[in-house]
């Protein structure tokens, strides 16, 4: 009987730096083939494998990584972004401010530092794409990691207003507050679930992900004049972008948020101490 051939990556070796990424459900990231390319295209000894660990067990499961001495970093994405605030010995300003992370470096002791870069790669995306950010009007649904660090770039950003939306009014209050403090003379407002008078409207929740979540918001409240943004990257094209498109609205995929972080969110892991 003829052996099964198992598939392996040959480049791995005891050499390799090693990265997790931490997310439940696992199944949607997008991380894992996007920073072992950009790995590949730039030589970097190191690789990422996904790791599905529930909320309960994360505490547990981050007190394990710390020591293995050649995981050189985490990333962190849904449910665990603001938990791990909490787990780490040192934050960046902006992961500070924000109150979530997204990334960690593990530096040779064992200490974790964890920074924060959704929102930078989120405006990149934008920007990328050609779409004006400065002196606009931004509706945001969501309060939690993702939507936290997408709300402080954009405002560092200069919109003329952000508008917040959360189905747990006091979520978005509590990010209000947080926002306003970080960026003196930022206009942040609570809102109502209707984006009308916005120009850029943004879904920065997990809705989406699976095909019988809710939508964001009501279609019929798009106008054709307004941008429509996502963060979930899995389905590629959400099925509110699309009614957002049929509504005659341009729309930007969560896709780009994450292909503008790679090479920065690589960086900051593999710096050494």
């Amino acid at each position: 009987m003829n052996k099964p051939q198992l598939a392996y990556r040959a480049s791995i070796s005891g050499h390799t730096k090693l990265l997790v990424i931490l997310a439940h459900p696992v199944e949607h990231v997008r991380t894992p083939s996007a920073m072992n390319a950009h790995f590949a295209a730039t030589s970097g000894d190191a690789v990422l494998v996904p790791m599905q660990v529930r909320p309960e067990d994360l505490a547990d499961t981050v007190a394990v990584l710390r020591r293995v001495e050649n995981l050189a970093g985490i990333v962190v994405t849904i449910p665990h972004k603001e938990k791990m605030v909490a787990l780490c010995d040192e934050l960046t300003e902006a992961a500070r401010l924000v109150g979530a992370v997204n990334v960690i470096r593990r530096k040779a002791d064992g200490r974790l530092v964890g920074g924060q870069f959704d929102g930078e790669g989120f405006c990149a995306g934008l920007r990328a794409a050609g779409h004006e950010i400065r002196g606009r009007k931004v509706w945001m649904i969501g309060a939690g990691g993702a939507a936290a660090g997408i709300a402080y770039a954009l405002l560092r950003q200069k919109v003329a207003q952000l508008t917040l939306y959360n189905r747990t009014k006091i979520r978005a209050e509590t990010l209000a507050t947080r926002l306003r403090e970080a960026v003196p003379g930022a206009k942040v407002t609570i809102g109502r679930d209707d984006p009308s008078g916005h120009d850029i409207v943004i879904n920065g929740t997990s809705l989406g992900l699976n095909p019988t979540d809710a939508l964001p918001v009501s279609p019929s409240l798009l106008k054709p004049d307004m941008l429509v943004a996502e963060v979930v990257m899995q389905p590629d094209v959400t099925k509110f972008l699309e009614m957002a498109k049929l509504h005659g609205c341009n729309t930007h995929r969560g896709l780009p948020m994450l292909l503008e972080q790679i090479p920065v969110l690589a960086e900051f892991i593999m710096k050494t101490d």
